[in-house]
């Protein structure tokens, strides 16, 4: 029944996880394979399509939807995939069904809020079911995060949980999040495995088997990497069980409750600033981390008198930079930085970072 079906994996986890980087991964060894990309955005700036934008995809040049770039890349901006369902997520699919001759796999990257059922649910809509299934839902768990307390269930303990703090718990809302990631998925994938000691993985490995259903495996992975045979063609059909999961959702709509979603909690700041040095960027932005409970940062920077651009990226205390293109001909070089939180004084914020510009 699924031959004629576009498979889907969709891809979720928390912020900082490492899914665009998985993403790009597959991407890079997609050999030959034509895919698309749904992308959806926490942030006002779209650095995570844009870092895939620069994936090799296999697409046609033709796009029929406005929020596509010209290498298959779609972007949902406008609010968080699983909220936005039907406004959002369905006329793309819609779109990528119009060219199904054109396409082999569908990956969607959910945001780092997301639920995931709403999302395989809508797979079972008529207008997709008939063209599209979901071949694996994959949730992605920062193994150091977790297994230091960092990710945190109570959103105002953030930034003391970042220090270790175990005994910081626990608010529902993230709670939730990360047990209906985890209770939806077909796969857990460990992020950051170099992170952590052998001893460490072992006891988190068993305690995920512990909170995943029978069959769901579970691997750990850097960088990443992880072998396509175990990521994709997984021919889960996941929108045909979905409904015997049970998640957190399904209880706060069976109540009658009005569900505060955990996206509820968190506020983005978006930042576009001219060239900038990336050492005192780097040192301002770990200052702003330890002074605010700030979950996740990434942009792209542009440095005096360097041709390529630079990816700068955060969780919690880690960061990582690298340079990833050349500056286009046609292109402004500008720094654009996007900060994830809570409760965070964005004036304030905004002015030490806009200082910094060279």
């Amino acid at each position: 029944m699924n031959l004629n079906k576009i498979p889907a994996t969709i891809v979720t986890g928390f912020l900082g996880s490492g899914k665009t980087t998985l993403l790009s991964n597959i991407l890079r060894q997609a050999n030959g394979k034509r895919i698309a990309v749904i992308v959806n955005e926490f942030g006002a700036l779209d650095i995570d399509a844009d870092l895939l934008r620069n994936c090799p995809l296999d697409c046609d040049d033709e796009q029929e939807a406005n929020n596509a770039s010209d290498n298959g890349v779609y972007e949902l901006a406008n609010g968080c995939i699983c909220c936005t369902v039907e406004e959002e997520f369905l006329p793309v699919m819609e779109t990528l069904v119009e060219r199904r001759d054109q396409i082999d796999h569908i990956l969607i990257e959910t945001s780092g809020l997301a639920l995931p059922k709403p999302l395989v649910q809508a797979f079972n809509w008529p207008q997709i079911k008939m063209h599209c299934t979901v071949d694996a839902v994959i949730t992605l768990i920062d193994g150091p995060a977790l297994v230091d307390g960092r990710i945190a269930d109570d959103p105002d303990r953030v930034n003391a949980l970042r220090l270790a703090d175990e005994n910081l718990d626990h608010d529902p809302s993230l709670q939730e999040l990360l047990d209906d990631q985890l209770h939806s998925a077909d796969l857990v994938l460990i992020s950051k495995q170099d992170l952590l000691q052998p001893n460490q993985l072992e006891s988190l490995q068993q305690a995920l088997n512990a909170r995943i259903g029978d069959g769901v495996r579970c691997h750990p992975m850097q960088n990443g990497e992880v072998e396509q045979s175990l990521i994709l063609g997984l021919e889960s059909q996941s929108e045909a069980q979905i409904e015997h999961k049970h998640t957190h959702h399904d209880h706060h709509h069976a109540e009658g409750q009005d569900h505060q979603h955990a996206h509820d909690h968190f506020d983005s700041i978006s930042l576009s600033l001219g060239e900038v040095n990336s050492d005192r960027l780097l040192e301002e932005l770990e200052a702003l981390v330890s002074a605010y409970p700030i979950y996740r940062a990434k942009g792209f920077l542009a440095l005096p008198g360097k041709p390529m651009r630079q990816v700068i990226q955060g969780v919690g205390q880690r960061f990582d930079r690298y340079f990833d293109r050349p500056w286009q001909s046609d292109e402004e070089r500008r720094s654009r930085i996007v900060l994830i939180g809570k409760g965070l004084d964005t004036k304030q914020i905004e002015q030490r970072l806009q200082a910094l510009e060279a």
